[in-house]
């Protein structure tokens, strides 16, 4: 399977819109009991989330798995931060790109394949507004151009 394929739990749609992604990389993700069972029903948002890596491991902030429905006592915290499952190289790798200025590192896709949660990490650079503007411009133009296609083939 390449990377990305499996069931897609959450995608974070706001990250293409601000930033560049360069590169891409797949994680496993530590999660709890409840929080997995959560995650099967969809329950999940990556629109503020973040990683940082800190003592050689790289942990996400601000994904926000809603609590479970059956869940007791023993639920998670919804916004608590995860750890992220990386070999060691692509830690260094990520360390080495996030000292570069203006760099980030975004969670995109969260997803399930052969039974485990993984994360899609991309690695951006921030987008100016006028870089916004500018996409927003060739997005419109693409659709008035597969509409007039469409509308010609009739």
């Amino acid at each position: 399977m390449a990377k990305g394929d499996g069931k897609v739990i959450a995608q974070n749609k706001k990250a293409t819109f601000d930033y560049f992604i360069e590169e891409t990389i797949e994680a496993g993700i530590v999660l709890l009991g409840t929080e997995i069972k959560s995650a099967r029903k969809g329950k999940v948002q990556l629109v503020d989330a973040f990683v940082r890596i800190r003592n050689g491991e790289a942990w996400i902030s601000n994904m926000h798995i809603a609590p479970y429905e059956q869940g007791n006592i023993f639920n998670h915290e919804p916004t608590r931060v995860r750890k992220l499952l990386l070999h060691k190289k692509q830690i260094n790798e990520l360390i080495g790109v996030s000292k570069v200025q203006g760099s980030n590192i975004i969670p995109l896709k969260m997803y399930l394949k052969d039974g485990y949660a993984k994360v899609l990490l991309g690695v951006g650079k921030g987008k100016k507004n006028y870089d916004k503007r500018q996409d927003l411009k060739q997005k419109d133009a693409k659709r008035e151009i597969d509409r007039a296609l469409k509308d010609r083939s009739r």
